[in-house]
């Protein structure tokens, strides 16, 4: 790992948003994919392109403190109560996905 940008020393950088004018600076041989696996041709012989299903668009009414609760933990809200929902969901059916 000699050599690689590993952290940023930048205060400005907030949890969870990329720092991108610091990867603009980086070159090729800055990036570390020792963590990131070869892949030979077998893998793009099996390999299926899988596209997610759309989602539906609703509005629901919800509980202010449920709502604050949930954005407490900062943007991906409503990817949480769709996570929450289909946890829900799958322990009822018995499915998982």
């Amino acid at each position: 790992m000699k050599g690689k940008i590993t952290q940023t020393t930048s205060g400005e950088r907030t949890k969870g948003k990329a720092d991108f004018r610091r990867l603009r600076q980086m070159s090729d041989e800055d990036i570390d994919y020792s963590d990131i696996p070869k892949l030979d041709q077998s893998f793009w012989t099996a390999a299926k392109l899988i596209m997610p299903e759309p989602k539906d668009r609703v509005t629901i009414r919800r509980d202010h403190d449920v709502v604050e609760w949930l954005k407490k933990n900062g943007t991906g809200y409503q990817t949480r109560i769709n996570a929450i929902l289909r946890s829900y969901m799958n322990a009822r059916s018995g499915a998982s996905r």
